[in-house]
C-alpha cells in the first residue's frame, strides 16, 4: 500500500489542505493518508491551543472522507509535549506500517529549507517526495522522478493562495472566512471563539454582560 504524510501546524487548517490531500490522493494513488498535527520548531507562535487543532485537523480529515475513506490524524507529535521533528515522526510511522510505501507530502516553500530540517539526509531513507509547487515556480530544483537517498523527489504543479496566518488576521478583523475553510473548521473556530483579537474578545464579553 500507499500512505502519504502530511504534515504541519493546522493552526486553522484550510480549503489550500483539504484541495493538497484530495489532489494527492487522486494523482498518486494513495491507500491511506496520515495527517500529523505538529509541534514545529519553527513556529513557536501559535492562535490555538493543541486540542483545538487537533480537532480541526479531525474535521479536516472527516471532510477528506467524505468522497473515500483513507485519512486519519495523528497526534503523535503535540503527546510528545515537545519540538518534534519531521524525521522522527517518519520513523514513528514506519514502524507501525513496515510494509507500506510512505510519501512526505510537503509545500515548495517548506522543501526550500529541506536542508536545513534535522536529519534530512537519514529522512530520505524513509521516503519518497512530493513536492507541491506553483506552477510559475523557476528554481533550480533537481528534476521531478530523481533520487533521493532512498526513493524519488516529485514535484507537482499545485496553487492555492491561501495561508492560515492570512486566516487568522481575517478573524481577529471580524471579516468571513467561509470561502477559505471547509465549513465544520469555520463553525468550530466560531463556536470557541479562536483567533480573535484581545480587543475584540472584551468587547464580545462586555457586549454579553450588557444583554445578561
Amino acid at each position: 500500500m500507499r500512505l502519504a504524510v502530511f504534515g504541519g501546524t493546522f493552526d486553522p487548517p484550510h480549503n489550500g489542505h483539504l484541495a493538497l490531500c484530495l489532489y494527492a490522493r487522486e494523482l498518486l494513488a494513495i491507500d491511506r493518508l496520515i495527517i500529523s498535527v505538529s509541534n514545529n520548531p519553527f513556529k513557536q507562535k501559535r492562535g490555538a491551543a493543541d486540542e483545538h487543532r487537533k480537532r480541526m485537523a479531525e474535521l479536516l480529515s472527516d471532510e477528506i472522507n467524505r468522497t473515500g475513506c483513507c485519512c486519519q490524524v495523528s497526534g503523535w507529535e503535540l503527546e510528545k509535549k515537545q519540538p518534534s521533528y519531521t524525521v522522527d515522526l517518519l520513523r514513528y510511522v514506519h514502524e507501525l506500517y513496515p510494509r507500506d510505501r510512505l510519501t512526505l507530502l510537503i509545500g515548495e516553500d517548506s522543501f526550500r529549507e529541506f536542508s536545513t530540517w534535522k536529519d534530512y539526509r537519514k529522512l530520505m531513507y524513509l521516503c519518497d517526495i512530493a513536492v507541491f509547487r506553483r506552477a510559475a515556480t523557476e528554481d533550480n530544483f533537481p528534476s521531478s522522478g530523481s533520487l533521493s537517498e532512498n526513493g524519488t523527489i516529485e514535484y507537482i504543479d499545485f496553487a492555492y493562495e491561501v495561508s492560515s496566518t492570512e486566516i487568522r488576521e481575517f478573524v481577529a478583523e471580524g471579516q468571513s472566512i467561509s470561502r477559505l475553510v471547509p465549513p465544520e473548521v469555520n463553525h468550530y473556530i466560531k463556536k470557541h471563539g479562536l483567533y480573535r483579537s484581545q480587543e475584540l474578545s472584551t468587547s464580545t464579553q462586555e457586549q454579553k454582560r450588557r444583554e445578561s
